[in-house]
């Protein structure tokens, strides 16, 4: 298989050049239930269903997933969702449509359909020990931060609050491989989210590794395959739609990356000190074109994107194709 190249563009550098022209800022476009003053307490993610439907993961117990209308408006809780959702996709299958995500807390790999029935679980004791790390009592432990679905619905998980080992299951849940981790040749500080890489032949992994401040590209087999961009604000989400890969970094910015990594957009750019990269900007604070600690991107099906952002209050942002 070919390699990326080791270091191909670094982001602090294309800045200047790269337009967010394309994308718009759509300010409160998202209307709350009645008697739902604020969104809910938010480390998680969002997705976009084929309807246009957007679900918003809280750590809300009675409100775990919350789905919107393409309008904005609230349409309901998703029945039995976890609280603890850290990185959720939606993905359309020939039987149906279902959200795949882990859970940081119960750690367990889920497969819901929309209307928040289980359909599948994947306990952590399916990930092989020697992947894991042990707590003071010997106790071995996960903390599953993301994953996504290959089109041959094999799944890839990702331990980014563990080991940094990316988990293969293939559709029914039965292990295949683990690979990553914080060794050479991968040296993954905290690879936070990843998301199937479907722009390339054969298909490949790209993955947000957070405090190295960069984004990687991983053969489906384990083979490390270089940098695609460096010098980001602590990548923490990362879809790919079309020729885009789109990266919500957690230190304040929204990257949209061509193929070869390259900056095409920056959306949301934040410099204001002690703005970002925390969950308690107070919504008084809050300015429509400015992110704070993006935790999970999206695309709808026009290319609109939105962005979850880490945040006690909860909140979400839109910026529409134009």
């Amino acid at each position: 298989m070919k390699k990326t190249t080791l270091v191909l563009f670094t982001v602090a550098a294309l800045v200047s050049s790269a337009v967010a022209a394309d994308w718009k800022a759509t300010a409160d476009w998202l209307k709350l239930p009645e008697g739902r003053p604020q969104l809910g307490n938010m480390h998680g993610d969002i997705a976009v269903s084929s309807k246009g439907e957007v679900y918003v993961s809280t750590q809300d117990p009675k409100a775990g997933v919350q789905v919107y209308g393409a309008d904005g408006k609230f349409i309901r809780n998703m029945t039995d969702a976890p609280s603890d959702f850290h990185g959720f996709v939606i993905k359309k299958q020939a039987d149906g449509e279902f959200i795949y995500g882990p859970r940081l807390g119960g750690q367990d790999i889920l497969k819901l359909s929309l209307d928040g029935k289980t359909v599948m679980t994947i306990p952590a004791s399916a990930i092989p020990d020697e992947f894991k790390n042990k707590d003071k009592n010997g106790k071995t432990f996960v903390r599953l931060t993301g994953m996504d679905v290959a089109p041959n619905g094999d799944l890839y998980v990702v331990d980014g609050y563990s080991t940094s080992y990316i988990h293969r299951f293939d559709r029914t849940g039965k292990h295949i491989k683990s690979f990553g981790g914080k060794k050479a040749p991968y040296n993954f500080t905290t690879l936070h989210k990843i998301a199937v890489d479907t722009r390339f032949s054969p298909i490949r992994i790209i993955a947000c590794d957070r405090e190295a401040l960069r984004v990687v590209h991983v053969a489906i087999d384990g083979e490390f395959l270089g940098v695609v961009a460096k010098d980001l604000l602590a990548p923490a989400a990362i879809t790919v739609q079309g020729d885009y890969a789109l990266v919500g970094e957690i230190r304040g910015a929204v990257s949209v990356l061509d193929k070869e990594g390259k900056l095409v957009a920056r959306l949301g750019l934040n410099k204001t000190p002690g703005e970002t990269g925390n969950n308690n900007l107070e919504p008084a604070k809050w300015r429509p074109d400015f992110v704070t600690a993006p935790h999970g991107v999206a695309f709808n099906e026009r290319g609109d994107i939105f962005v979850a952002e880490y945040n006690k209050f909860g909140r979400v942002h839109r910026f529409n194709k134009q």
